[in-house]
């Protein structure tokens, strides 16, 4: 059985939220898209460590893409997952903010 997801919260001010995230082999993210109450919800991911196969972040529309390492994009409009990682982990850098 792999091991758990990893999620801590580095710093909280005005919506805007930072976390780092590692995701161990076997894990990945199912399709979804963020629900919020109200308002406009953007995420902003930088892949710090690649998994050595699976791990790809898919998403319907991105805002901005760089190689798939820094991704900016509408969590709250767009679909999106992460394949299930085959090997290796995923280390996330991802800022998330919340505007009225």
């Amino acid at each position: 059985m792999p091991t758990a997801v990893t999620n801590r919260v580095l710093f909280r001010f005005r919506g805007l939220t930072a976390y780092l995230v590692r995701y161990p082999t076997g894990h990945g993210v199912l399709p979804h898209v963020d629900g919020v109450a109200r308002g406009r919800l953007y995420e902003l991911n930088c892949v710090l460590v690649k998994p050595r196969a699976g791990g790809e972040f898919r998403c319907e529309r991105t805002i901005f893409d760089l190689f798939g390492r820094i991704v900016l994009f509408r969590p709250d409009l767009h679909e999106h997952h992460v394949t299930r990682i085959e090997g290796g982990h995923r280390l996330l850098l991802s800022f998330a903010l919340l505007r009225a």
